[in-house]
């Protein structure tokens, strides 16, 4: 950032409409009810392509991407503010693999580029989740690299689903879970016999995680699209209009503030 940059930004600060903007933002969240937060916030960031060519029409689609990827960060941020044990971003699906070439080359880079500075900060663990074995030996490698970098930090976990499918994680699940069953000389028949809800869910990408209390999805868009198809049995939703890089703190305030009027049954 340039030191012109820097004093545009701070002037924005001192500005009465951004003091004012800020004073109520923490206003609401101290209204919040901190006992009832979600344990696992999970985000469907939904709109980046649609804002490129609103906001950016005739340049390149990432800096929709781009756009994306840094209100990701503040996103990651605001969750820390309240002390939200863990984070799902959902920056990839499987699905996405099908587009040209020339637009989901861009996208890995800013992905790449996602991962390695939130690694950075070494405030939280960067735990990538989806099929690995769909995404390029490069950006693996980064996303591996980002993993073990941050293993230690004992900060928030920042679930980063990157070549990411429900009915991906799901079959691979199953092939874990058949895997370590076979090497225990047990059958097929044997694993059907004694196979249990509890064991499948410990060959989830997010084992060992509690599910997703509350799921965020922006654009519109009111589906879940095959996120988090095993977690997400008693999420609760929260859909917003806004293109996700136009996404407020005070959005996200705001479905903090839904989730604490739910009664939460859990299927009872």
């Amino acid at each position: 950032m340039s030191r012109l940059e820097r004093l545009r930004e701070i002037a924005d600060r001192l500005h009465p409409s951004s003091w004012l903007y800020s004073t109520y933002e923490h206003r609401l969240i101290s209204e919040l009810d901190h006992d009832q937060l979600p344990e696992h916030v999970a985000v469907l960031a939904d709109g980046n392509r649609r804002w490129a060519r609103v906001n950016a029409p005739g340049q390149p689609l990432a800096v929709g991407y781009r756009a994306g990827a840094d209100k990701l960060k503040e996103f990651v941020a605001w969750c820390e503010e309240v002390k939200i044990p863990v984070v799902t971003l959902w920056v990839l699906s499987t699905e996405n693999f099908a587009r040209d070439g020339d637009e989901i080359v861009p996208l890995l880079k800013v992905i790449e580029e996602l991962v390695t500075d939130l690694a950075s900060t070494r405030r939280w663990r960067v735990h990538p989740v989806g099929a690995m074995d769909l995404v390029p030996a490069e950006t693996a490698e980064v996303l591996r690299r980002a993993e073990a970098d941050t293993k230690d930090v004992g900060g928030m976990m920042i679930n980063i689903a990157v070549s990411y499918g429900g009915r991906h994680e799901l079959r691979d699940a199953f092939r874990s879970l058949l895997a370590e069953k076979a090497q225990q000389g047990m059958t097929i028949t044997e694993l059907a016999e004694t196979l249990e809800i509890d064991h499948i869910a410990d060959h989830l990408y997010t084992a060992g995680q509690p599910d997703p209390d509350l799921i965020i999805r922006t654009s519109g868009e009111q589906r879940l699209s095959g996120f988090l198809m095993w977690q997400s049995a008693h999420s609760e939703f929260y859909f917003h209009e806004a293109l996700w890089p136009d996404f407020r703190k005070v959005d996200f305030i705001r479905a903090l503030r839904s989730y604490n009027q739910r009664e939460r049954r859990f299927g009872k």
